[in-house]
């Protein structure tokens, strides 16, 4: 039966990780990245997040239209990846959405996840456990990721808090 799962957590808390451990059980996984290669570092990190995928994944590269790309996946996969909302989202914001388009392309996200046609997994950052940024940018999207955390946990059968490589339920049967 399909299922949706959020995935929340810091920086490097195994959150990616523990997306590809739900996925693994499935034939026909899709992985849909939001990270644009801009430069050097992010093109390691693409290598990294290959390898530790393995083969026998579909890659979807999708940094701003994810909602219709998330549509495709599942018309054709068991299991779609999303990795990783944080990137989403500031993909938006440098491409001059304001917060009622950014708000509005969660909406049709979370309309995916609430009824999915394939098991989704999406992976997010938890960024407001900090403290408060200096500048209104980055408290914007600051704001705003809270926001999209809260709508995709509302809309997601499942979703787990990721701390130090372990996965805690927060939402879904025990």
């Amino acid at each position: 039966m399909a299922k949706s799962v959020l995935i929340i957590g810091g920086a490097r808390s195994g959150k990616s990780r523990f997306a590809l451990s739900l996925a693994e059980p499935f034939s026909l996984r899709t992985m849909i990245a939001t990270l644009e290669p801009k430069d050097e570092e992010m093109k390691a990190r693409i290598k990294m997040h290959q390898r530790q995928r393995g083969k026998g994944w579909h890659l979807i590269e999708e940094p701003v239209k994810l909602a219709e790309a998330l549509k495709r996946a599942v018309a054709k996969s068991d299991c779609v990846v999303v990795d990783c909302i944080t990137l989403w989202l500031s993909n938006l914001l440098l491409s001059g959405k304001c917060d009622d388009e950014i708000t509005a392309e969660l909406k049709k996200l979370c309309k995916i996840l609430s009824k999915p046609k394939a098991s989704v997994i999406v992976v997010s950052n938890e960024v407001g456990q900090g403290i408060v940024p200096a500048d209104p940018v980055t408290r914007l999207f600051r704001d705003l990721q809270g926001q999209a955390n809260q709508m995709l946990a509302a809309a997601a059968g499942e979703a787990y808090l990721m701390a130090a490589g372990i996965a805690l339920k927060i939402k879904g049967e025990k």
